[in-house]
């Protein structure tokens, strides 16, 4: 199931509550993260109900751990179906990782085994969350720090063989891409190339911070000029794809993101603002 191209959004943050409903702008659509919502009221679901008067909302969540071995956190799936009915997102998304294993969380966004068996396993949890949350789900691939020995392919190879499997379509974090290129020493080109077209439901945009020896996705900065690059590169000749700008740190007034969505815009084929 495709979901419908809304263009080119932000990810909702409480320090842009205010601007953002006395300006009202010229943004497509907002995401905002799933688990922020999961309380009955409070200030983020003040603003959300006047913001989504007026703007579509995606839903993207941190903390389902698809790829944990352990069960299942229905007690987290009911929040997420209760808050999803309330909400009334566009789409609903989460990262391809494991987070947690029985009672351990790690507060971080593990990568998996590029394995058959971690397919088999995640194509069944896919389909169990879908069946459950009556609805499809997108996964993000996550910037990648580690490499295990156990893999028997790449990570494009990877994801392309889940969405065969499954019909998951993906988030496309094109940072993400560019940040695990440049810790594993592959060409990032090779693997924006490898993903399906039609796999693909967003983008996500953001920067990073280069440590030398590495670098680490910490959304704080702005997007840096390899990553405009690999999205000029990737969007060319493509099909409309949701784009989304991402800040979670650090945050410029508002006016600063809306200049890097404008970028966006100008980046991707004309054709694509003119959609519809």
């Amino acid at each position: 199931m495709s979901v419908p191209f809304l263009g080119f959004g932000l990810g909702l943050r409480t320090c842009y509550f205010d601007a953002i409903i006395d300006t009202q702008p010229q943004v497509d659509w907002f995401e905002i993260i799933s688990e922020n919502y999961f309380v009955d009221g409070g200030k983020p679901w003040y603003y959300l109900s006047q913001i989504k008067e007026r703007y579509p909302i995606v839903m993207h969540g941190v903390s389902m751990s698809i790829g944990s071995t352990s069960p299942l956190d229905m007690n987290y799936l009911a929040q997420l179906k209760r808050t999803i009915a309330r909400v009334e997102p566009e789409w609903v998304s989460d990262h391809l990782c494991f987070s947690s294993l029985g009672e351990f969380n790690s507060h971080d966004l593990l990568p998996l085994p590029y394995t058959e068996e971690a397919l088999i396993q995640l194509t069944a949890r896919i389909k169990q969350v879908q069946d459950y949350l009556e609805r499809p789900m997108i996964f993000e691939n996550v910037s990648n720090y580690l490499n295990y020995k156990q893999s028997e392919l790449t990570e494009w190879a990877f994801l392309s063989e889940l969405h065969q499997r499954t019909g998951c379509q993906l988030l496309l974090d094109i940072n993400n891409v560019y940040v695990s290129s440049r810790n594993h020493q592959f060409d990032p080109i090779t693997y924006l190339n490898a993903i399906p077209t039609q796999a693909v439901a967003q983008i996500h945009l953001a920067g990073h911070s280069d440590f030398g020896t590495h670098i680490v996705d910490t959304h704080d900065q702005p997007i840096c000029e390899e990553v405009w690059s690999l999205y000029r590169q990737y969007t060319q000749n493509r099909s409309p794809i949701n784009t989304m700008i991402e800040r979670d740190d650090n945050f410029p007034e508002l006016a600063g993101l809306l200049q890097e969505l404008n970028l966006a815009k100008g980046i991707a084929p004309s054709s694509w603002r003119t959609y519809g």
